[in-house]
C-alpha cells in the first residue's frame, strides 16, 4: 500500500480550515500554499522579499520533514496579489531553485490576508531510500 501522511507546521489556518501543510502520497511530496508568515510567532513581515524568504524556510520545513529538501522539488507555483512583486523576488528564487530549475508557474491572484504579498506552493519527488 502507497504511503500517504500529513504534515502538519502548526499554522493555526490548518486546524481553522481543514487541511496539511503538505502530504506525502508514496514518493511524491505535495506542499500547500504556503506564506510568509512565522508560524511560531504568527506575525508576517510587511516586506516581500522577506516574506518569499520566509515561505520558503516555510516550505524547507515541511520537505525535511518528508524526508526532502529544494533539491528535491519538481514544480513551484508561485501566487501573488500585486504582479510588480514578484521581480523584486527573483534573486531570491534564483538563489534557492536556480541549481534545481523546477517546473515553474507565476499567478497573479487575491489571497486570504491583505498581509500576504507572496505564496508559494510546491511539489517533490522524494529520493529512493539510500539515495544521495
Amino acid at each position: 500500500m502507497t504511503e500517504r501522511r500529513a504534515i502538519l507546521s502548526g499554522s493555526t489556518f490548518e486546524e481553522e480550515i481543514g487541511y496539511a501543510r503538505a502530504v506525502i502520497d508514496g514518493d511524491r511530496v505535495h506542499v500547500s500554499g504556503t506564506t510568509g508568515f512565522d508560524y511560531a510567532t504568527m506575525t508576517i513581515s510587511a516586506d516581500v522579499i522577506e516574506q518569499a524568504e520566509q515561505c520558503l524556510r516555510n516550505v524547507e520545513s515541511a520537505l525535511a520533514e518528508a524526508g526532502c529538501s529544494l533539491a528535491d522539488v519538481v514544480r513551484v507555483r508561485y501566487l501573488l496579489p500585486d504582479r510588480a512583486d514578484f521581480q523584486p523576488c527573483w534573486p531570491v528564487l534564483r538563489r534557492r531553485f536556480g541549481d534545481v530549475r523546477p517546473a515553474a508557474t507565476m499567478l497573479v491572484c487575491g489571497l486570504f490576508d491583505p498581509r500576504m504579498k507572496i505564496e508559494i506552493e510546491v511539489d517533490a519527488r522524494r529520493p529512493a531510500p539510500g539515495a544521495g
